[in-house]
């Protein structure tokens, strides 16, 4: 089975999950849909991506020269599933307007309220639950790397008693020129918990999680700084050996290699030839892993602008059953070149 894709939105995650969709063997892109007659329409339509917009925008497009195969009606009546990827809270509109009507099936961000789907997502933590679901949420950048930490360990066997977790934020995207903060540390939210804690929670909900949060002025990658406590002892060696293991986790040391800054690490991803200098992992700095007795301690870089992109591919195999979990996520790491060698791609 082939599936028929829609991207409703088209801006930081909808152009990378554009992308990812049009790797896979299993899934064939009908179109986007964009708003707004911009330079980032133009790229797509130079890619060969079909673009769709609203009836009261046609003229707009039309205006600039940018060619537009039809509405939004007419995209969905040509799939089989849309993954939302708009702005916070327009993904929940759009499925009482659109997506319900037209009996479709969809796939939302993290943005929206865990209400808006039937089962909040991540594939390492929780890809079973999605199976056969009608409408998914993929978790936040934030979500996805702590719920990605996490689950090594838990799929590893460890015993977690709790998690507390102190984010630094990035202050806006690098697109968003009017977004952030330019000279403050700003309380992200100001209360604890942060709402990242409780929607780890919507995923692995019997983890114990508190989490804090603030924003600073960078657009480069947020950083968390972790402390698990495990219902016994661990090791660093451990530790160490769960996360090389883990599939979608890197491991960058600061002391042998010289990374020693997010931008380094980004940096990396460019040299690479990452498309757009994307880090789909989650980034663990090996030189903070540290553990006493049984707690463990370290920092993880999380490049917001991708690293939910795999998990909208798995999220669609689940939804339409074209695969079980580790097969999906191999065959996702695969296209977009994440296998890296040590993962593990059977753990139970």
């Amino acid at each position: 089975m082939t599936v028929k894709v829609g991207i409703v939105g088209y801006g930081t995650i909808g152009k990378r999950v554009t992308d990812a969709i049009m790797k896979m063997d299993d899934m064939t892109l009908i179109g986007v849909v964009k708003q707004t007659p911009d330079y980032e329409g133009e790229v797509a339509v130079s890619k060969g991506i079909k673009l769709y917009t609203y009836e009261d925008k046609l003229s707009k497009f039309e205006k600039v020269g940018i060619k537009v195969a039809g509405t939004v009606n007419d995209l969905l009546r040509s799939v089989d599933v849309i993954i939302d990827a708009t702005p916070d809270g327009v993904g929940a509109e759009n499925k009482a307007k659109l997506y319900e009507p037209a009996g479709l099936r969809a796939i939302f961000q993290g943005g929206e309220e865990a209400e808006v789907a039937e089962t909040s997502f991540n594939a390492l933590a929780n890809y079973d639950m999605a199976i056969g679901k009608r409408f998914i949420r993929v978790v936040s950048c934030n979500t996805t790397a702590l719920s990605r930490l996490i689950s090594a360990f838990l799929l590893h066997g460890y015993k977690i008693r709790r998690v507390r977790a102190y984010l630094v934020r990035r202050g806006a995207d690098p697109r968003e020129f009017k977004k952030g903060p330019i000279n403050d540390v700003v309380f992200n939210p100001a209360t604890v918990p942060s709402h990242h804690g409780p929607d780890v929670q919507t995923v692995l909900p019997t983890i114990d999680i508190v989490t804090m949060a603030v924003a600073v002025p960078t657009t480069m990658m947020h950083l968390h700084m972790v402390n698990i406590e495990f219902d016994g002892q661990i090791s660093r060696g451990e530790a160490i050996k769960v996360l090389e293991e883990t599939p979608r986790i890197l491991l960058f040391n600061a002391s042998s290699k010289k990374f020693e800054s997010l931008a380094q690490i980004i940096e990396w991803a460019r040299d690479m030839g990452r498309l757009r200098g994307d880090l789909m992992e989650n980034a663990v700095i090996e030189d903070s892993i540290t553990v006493f007795q049984n707690e463990l301690f370290l920092m993880q870089g999380v490049h917001q602008e991708s690293i939910v992109v795999p998990e909208n591919i798995d999220a669609v195999r689940a939804m339409f059953k074209l695969s079980d979990k580790w097969s999906s996520i191999k065959k996702t790491d695969t296209a977009l070149g994440l296998v890296s060698a040590g993962k593990n791609y059977n753990l139970t």
